[in-house]
C-alpha cells in the first residue's frame, strides 16, 4: 500500500483581508506552490462571511468558517444571525467563528461579546460544525462560558500559552492551534506549553496577514510561511518536521472533515529516525492511560490493524533496517503475543545491520507459558518495559491485567533481562497514584534504568 501524502494545512488565515485581488491570488499560488495541502480562511464580520465563502467556493482546497469576531460582536443582529446560519449549510463552510472574547481592546462591550460567544457555540452544535475560539485577556470568562455550554468540537486558535486554557482543552478534547508567536524567543510561556499539547489535539496556523513568524516577523504574513511555525513546533517537541506535518494534517482533516483520512493497518511507521513495528493490536493489559482507548492514531499514524501481518509483510514494510536509527517492536498491542514473529524479524534485521528495540509490558513469559528472556539474547539490543506502578495493588488498578500475578512477572522480566539484553529500561507514566521515586528505587534494585513518560505524550 502506498504511503499517505501530507502537506501542511493552514487552519486559520484571513485570505479575505488580502487586497488587492491580484495580491490575494499571488498569496494563494505561493501557498500551494510551497507545498500546503489546504487552507481555511476565517471570517470575522458580516461582509467577510460572504467574501470568505466566495474565495473558498472558487478553489478546491480552500475552505472557510463563518461568524463574527468578538471585536465586531455588536454587529450580530438577528439578520446577521440568520445569514450566518444559512451559510453553515454550504459545503465549503467547515467551521463556525471565529468567536470568543477579547478584553484587550474591548471594541465591543463585554456583555455583548459574551452573548455573541454563547450564540456561536449553540449554532456550532446545531450545525454539527467545530467552533473556532479567540480568547485574549479573557481566559476566566472564556472558560466559564465553555463550561456552561460545552461545544461539540472546538479549536483554541492562536494559542497564547495559557496553562489554564491548555488544561481545560485537554479535559474537554478541544484542539489547540499554534501560530507564529511560538517562533518568538521571548514567548517563553507559549514555547514551554506547546511541548505539552497532546499530539491528537495539535494544529498549526498562520493567522495571516497577522503575526508573521521569524524570520518574516514584522512583515505581512501569508499562508506560505506556515512552514516556519511548524518547524519550530517540531524542534520544541523533539520530533521531526515530517512528524509535525503528518500529525497536524491528520488532525485538521479529522476536525474539519476535509481531505482523506489515512487508512488503517500501518505495519511500519516512522517517528523521528526510528521505525516502529505494529504487529498486533492484542494486549494482555487494559491500561487506563493507554492511547488506544482515545484514538487510533499515534503521531498521525493510524495503527488500527485490519489483520495481523506475517513476518514477510513486516520485512517488506521495513525495507532496509540499517536505514533507521533503530527498529522498534511497539504498535498498539503487546509484541510478545507474537513471539515467533518478533524473533524471526529481529534476527533478519540484525543480519541486515539494524539495531532492534522491544517495547513490552513485560508479561511475555506469562503470555507464552515459559521464560522467554533467554530467547531474546543476541536479537534485542534494548528492551523498554512498562513498569507502570510501584506495587501490585496500584498496577492492577491502573493496568487491569489479564493474568494474575502480572506485576511480579513484570519485575522478574526486568531482572532477568538485565543479565541478557545490553540496555534495559523500565517506564512509568507520571500520573495520579504513581510514586515515581518509589518506582525509580525499585527499577534500580532490578538492575535497570527508569524513564518517566508524560501522560498524553506517546511515541
Amino acid at each position: 500500500m502506498p504511503e499517505d501524502k501530507y502537506g501542511l494545512i493552514d487552519t486559520h488565515c484571513h485570505l479575505e483581508m488580502i487586497s488587492p485581488e491580484k495580491a490575494r491570488h499571488e498569496a494563494i499560488a505561493h501557498a500551494f506552490g510551497s507545498g500546503l495541502e489546504a487552507m481555511i480562511t476565517v471570517a470575522s464580520d458580516p461582509p467577510s462571511n460572504h467574501k470568505a465563502l466566495s474565495i473558498a467556493e472558487a478553489s478546491e482546497n480552500i475552505y472557510c468558517s463563518v461568524g463574527v469576531h468578538p471585536h465586531e460582536a455588536r454587529l450580530l443582529s438577528d439578520d446577521v444571525k440568520e445569514e450566518i446560519t444559512g451559510y453553515t449549510r454550504r459545503g465549503k463552510v467547515v467551521a463556525v467563528g471565529e468567536t470568543g472574547l477579547d478584553y484587550h481592546y474591548d471594541h465591543s462591550p463585554r456583555d455583548i461579546q459574551r452573548d455573541a460567544f454563547r450564540w456561536h457555540l449553540r449554532l456550532a452544535v446545531e450545525a454539527g460544525l467545530p467552533v473556532i475560539i479567540h480568547s485574549r485577556d479573557a481566559d476566566g470568562d472564556t472558560m466559564d462560558i465553555l463550561r456552561e455550554a460545552p461545544p461539540g468540537l472546538a479549536v483554541l486558535h492562536c494559542f497564547s500559552g495559557s496553562r489554564d486554557l491548555l488544561d481545560m482543552a485537554r479535559k474537554m478534547g478541544m484542539y489547540i492551534s499554534v501560530a507564529g508567536p511560538v517562533t518568538f524567543k521571548k514567548a517563553l510561556g507559549l514555547r514551554d506549553a506547546v511541548k505539552d499539547i497532546p499530539d491528537e489535539l495539535l494544529l498549526v496556523e498562520t493567522d495571516s496577514p497577522y503575526l508573521a513568524p521569524v524570520p518574516r516577523r514584522g512583515k505581512p504574513n501569508e499562508p506560505a510561511y506556515l512552514e516556519h511555525t511548524a518547524r519550530e513546533v517540531a524542534a520544541l517537541r523533539g520530533v521531526s518536521f515530517e512528524d509535525i506535518v503528518r500529525i497536524t494534517t491528520v488532525n485538521a482533516r479529522r476536525l474539519f472533515r476535509i481531505g482523506r483520512m489515512p487508512g488503517g493497518g500501518n505495519i511500519a511507521y516512522r517517528i523521528r529516525d526510528s521505525l516502529y513495528l505494529n504487529i498486533t493490536n492484542r494486549c494482555s493489559n487494559r491500561c487506563s492511560f493507554c492511547v488506544r482507548y482515545r484514538s487510533d492514531f499515534v503521531k498521525g499514524h493510524n495503527l488500527s490493524l485490519t489483520h495481523e501481518p506475517s513476518a514477510d509483510d513486516v520485512k517488506a514494510a521495513i525495507g532496509d533496517p540499517a536505514a533507521y536509527e533503530e527498529i522498534v517492536f511497539c504498535g498498539y498491542g503487546e509484541p510478545t503475543m507474537r513471539l515467533g514473529l518478533v524473533k524471526e524479524v529481529a534476527a533478519w534485521a540484525k543480519e541486515k545491520g539494524g539495531r532492534v528495540r522491544l517495547n513490552t509490558n513485560g508479561q511475555g513469559s506469562l503470555i507464552n507459558g515459559h521464560d522467554i528472556v533467554p530467547e531474546l539474547r543476541g536479537l534485542i539490543d534494548e528492551v523498554s518495559v512498562s513498569l507502570d506502578a510501584q506495587d501490585a495493588e496500584t498496577y492492577d488498578k491502573l493496568c487491569s491485567p489479564e493474568f494474575p500475578g502480572a506485576f511480579d512477572a513484570v519485575l522478574e522480566f526486568i531482572r532477568s533481562s538485565a543479565g541478557v539484553i545490553p540496555n534495559v529500561k523500565a517506564t512509568v507514566v507520571d500520573m495520579e497514584g504513581v510514586d515515581v521515586d518509589a518506582c525509580r528505587r525499585l527499577t534500580e534494585s532490578l538492575g535497570a534504568e527508569l524513564r518517566v513518560r508524560h501522560y498524553d505524550v506517546v511515541g
